[in-house]
């Protein structure tokens, strides 16, 4: 049996039409992560288990349009299987453990610092975040989005993206490749 080595996750979270370019600095908006997509791998990058955790915003409980047609989250589905923040982190420190490091492409270490400070929560995996985005850009010469890398690294995926396990997915399997090529 393989020993798992790393764990790549990536987040949703909430976002409403413009709150990219504000920075969501409007009324009311908050990332509030909702959802959780991680995905266990052993030295060689293959994939040994995986979790996909919707989560219930606290703020903002109501999905806005653009995050539903952007990642494909349903507010039907969000009703139905999503959990609270505390639980989603508790469900990703097991899944890191004991120790997996937990490396992401790009800011998702800080929306999970943000959404600590907005739940009173501590941080569910301290010191264990890695940002890997510097890594493939390099390879590409540019920082591309999650949902971008099955395109530019021949990979399977969603060609939509935005979804959390899926582009946990892309982010391992490009690990993979760049490891393959000794990059």
């Amino acid at each position: 049996m393989k020993k798992a080595t790393l764990v790549v996750y990536d987040l949703e979270y909430t976002a409403w039409e413009g709150s990219w370019a504000r920075g969501w600095s409007g009324p009311g908006e908050h990332r509030e992560i909702i959802q959780i997509g991680a995905v266990r791998l052993s030295a060689d990058f293959t994939e040994l288990a995986a979790i996909d955790v919707v989560v219930r915003p606290r703020i903002n409980p109501l999905l806005s349009p653009y995050i539903m047609a952007l990642t494909g989250l349903s507010q039907a589905r969000l009703d139905a299987e999503g959990v609270d923040i505390a639980e989603a982190f508790a469900r990703l420190a097991a899944f890191a453990a004991p120790d997996l490091p937990l490396a992401s492409n790009g800011i998702d270490s800080e929306i999970i610092t943000e959404n600590c400070g907005l739940a009173r929560l501590p941080d569910p995996c301290p010191g264990r975040w890695i940002n890997v985005e510097h890594r493939i850009a390099a390879a590409v010469g540019r920082r591309p989005h999650s949902a971008e890398l099955p395109g530019l690294f021949g990979l399977p995926g969603d060609a939509r993206g935005h979804d959390a396990l899926a582009d946990a997915r892309a982010v391992a399997g490009t690990l993979k490749v760049l490891w393959q090529r000794g990059a």
